[in-house]
């Protein structure tokens, strides 16, 4: 694979990783939308299913990494570092895309419910929850969980934890499934398998930070939530958003250690 199929692949790949993972996150909570109040398991599905499609889109290009964490675990178990730069670059750039392709499909409903009294308050308004007023104070705005995570509960030791567990059993569902273009990339049925392997992590250890497993994922999406001109939109957190970052990253060079350890 060349750099710029690499840069290319992982834009595009990333970029509908995200259109179709955020846009699951925005079809749940955005008002006048059919699928509001869907549900947890809905977004776990969709990002289930978001992985799959972005991974066969991907792959003849790129390998299909989608991921950072994926990126580093791949080079630290070939010892291999040369085309991390133009993996790192697309998924970043493409997940920014994707955030703006998933504002740009939900556009009336953003507005509508960034101009709603009773989500963003106002004259007479009341807040809609105990939960809504802790995230307005650590500065997340109403629609920030549609770009990127967030935790329940904010413990920087457990919110760190769990991000790191949550991709280590990614990470260790990809290394040990059959690879291809000579271990730089998942095959067909491994982008199947990866699949549910989101929906799984989502389902049992998404709850607590609503599982980034992913930097780019999270990072690229709210560095555009902080440029959208969306009204009352409320703060990016940027307090939390090293953790997503960190996390993964952390557990992916660990589940790249148990690989090379025992596999």
């Amino acid at each position: 694979m060349s750099s710029s199929d690499i840069f290319i692949g992982e834009t595009i790949g990333t970029a509908v990783l995200i259109l179709l993972g955020g846009g699951v996150c925005a079809a749940v909570t955005l008002k006048a939308s059919k699928a509001r109040n869907a549900g947890w398991i809905a977004i776990a599905f969709g990002w289930g299913f978001a992985v799959m499609t972005a991974v066969y889109i991907s792959t003849p290009l790129s390998g299909a990494h989608l991921n950072p964490a994926v990126t580093v675990a791949l080079a630290i178990k070939n010892s291999d570092w040369s085309d991390v730069p133009y993996y790192l670059g697309g998924q970043l750039l493409g997940a920014m895309i994707g955030a703006v392709l998933v504002w740009l499909a939900y556009y009336g409903q953003f507005h509508a419910h960034l101009t709603d009294k009773e989500i963003v308050g106002g004259p007479g308004a009341q807040a809609t929850s105990a939960k809504a007023v802790e995230a307005q104070e650590q500065g997340a705005g109403p629609v920030l969980g549609i770009f990127s995570t967030g935790p329940e509960i904010r413990n920087i030791a457990q919110n760190l934890a769990t991000e790191i567990i949550g991709t280590i059993v990614l990470i260790l569902a990809v290394l040990t499934q059959g690879l291809n273009n000579q271990g730089n990339g998942l095959g067909p049925l491994g982008g199947l398998i990866t699949a549910f392997v989101v929906v799984a992590v989502g389902l049992s250890l998404g709850g607590p930070t609503g599982y980034a497993i992913n930097p780019a994922r999270d990072l690229g999406p709210r560095i555009v939530h902080a440029l959208l001109p969306l009204p009352n939109k409320g703060g990016s957190d940027w307090s939390y958003a090293w953790i997503p970052v960190v996390g993964p990253l952390i557990g992916a060079a660990i589940a790249a250690g148990i690989y090379n350890a025992a596999f």
